[in-house]
């Protein structure tokens, strides 16, 4: 991975104004998906939101797409395989934040256990985030891919003072191969890296027969930078804190692992699923013909349509 130093050594950036839309695969601001930016009490956040089509049956459900590293919040809304399009078809409003540092959303101070500050962020502006937004959801259901999985979790764990009704979560393991934690320990210091685009097309995706002819291409407008702490975090914490962390999650969970993930064995998705014990309903197994970013796969919908049957039945 290549080294990027972020705005300052703290990685802090300046203020932004109180809200802004911009256009989304096309979209003018105003219509049912539109991007947005919005100030809280922690600084700035921005992401996607989408509301439920007034066709659909309305889900009481408020959905909360977490993104993983490497990505921002497009990760969600790539044409032909966006989930917030999906979901918003199946009833539920969405919103898809970036997480700090991504985005025009306020990074962290760097140092450790990067994804759960990344989590304590996210829940204590939940209410603010769904104020701005002019949303009062009956529930709230957490999907996460990759480290954004870590932190939906992480999440649960913490028993937030908002109503979560469950989380969907994919593409994470207790501890990473070998190889790749020895890679992220020796990452050079710096606010952000980045991962070159041909690593990521080669491990984020299955083999090729189980790819649409457009990718790895059309994801690519979600690639970005990813704040180095988090590769350390992953590599190293993550790992300790994962056992004690998972069994105090209390909300029902779908937890799945690819077919063709390279970045975690896919042998320890049952060991994961194990440290759930006080889950009072668990959906978990291997996700058959994909690669790591499944939602990028011919399976796509598939996958999509399995975590929003999950949703609708919280």
């Amino acid at each position: 991975m290549a080294n990027n130093v972020g705005p300052d050594a703290g990685g802090n950036r300046s203020s932004r104004p109180v809200t802004s839309e911009r256009h989304v695969n096309g979209r003018r601001p105003g219509t049912m998906k539109r991007s947005f930016e919005i100030t809280t009490s922690q600084g700035p956040v921005s992401g996607i939101f989408g509301r439920a089509a007034e066709s659909a049956g309305k889900q009481p459900t408020l959905l909360v797409a977490i993104h993983g590293g490497t990505y921002s919040s497009r990760y969600f809304d790539i044409p032909g395989h966006s989930l917030i399009d999906r979901a918003m078809a199946a009833g539920f409003d969405i919103i898809a934040p970036d997480r700090p540092g991504y985005g025009g959303s306020e990074p962290l101070a760097d140092g450790p256990e990067m994804l759960d500050r990344n989590a304590a962020r996210l829940a204590d502006l939940m209410g603010e985030i769904t104020g701005a937004l002019e949303l009062q959801p009956e529930g709230i259901a957490l999907i996460g891919h990759s480290m954004g999985g870590v932190i939906a979790a992480s999440i649960a764990a913490r028993r937030p003072d908002w109503p979560l009704r469950g989380i969907m979560v994919t593409g994470f393991a207790q501890t990473l191969p070998a190889h790749l934690a020895e890679d992220f320990a020796k990452l050079p210091p710096g606010y952000f890296v980045e991962m070159p685009t041909a690593l990521k097309d080669q491990v984020m995706f299955g083999p090729p027969d189980t790819l649409p002819e457009t990718m790895p291409a059309a994801s690519h407008p979600a690639n970005t930078l990813m704040p180095r702490a988090e590769a350390i975090d992953i590599a190293g914490d993550w790992g300790h804190r994962a056992p004690g962390l998972l069994g105090r999650v209390t909300v029902p969970v779908y937890y799945k692992l690819a077919q063709h993930e390279q970045l975690w064995h896919i042998a320890d998705q049952a060991t994961v699923a194990a440290m759930l014990t006080r889950a009072p309903k668990i959906e978990t197994g291997i996700f058959a013909g994909a690669g790591h970013c499944i939602d990028f796969h011919k399976r796509s919908a598939d996958f999509h349509d399995e975590m929003l049957r999950f949703a609708a039945a919280l």
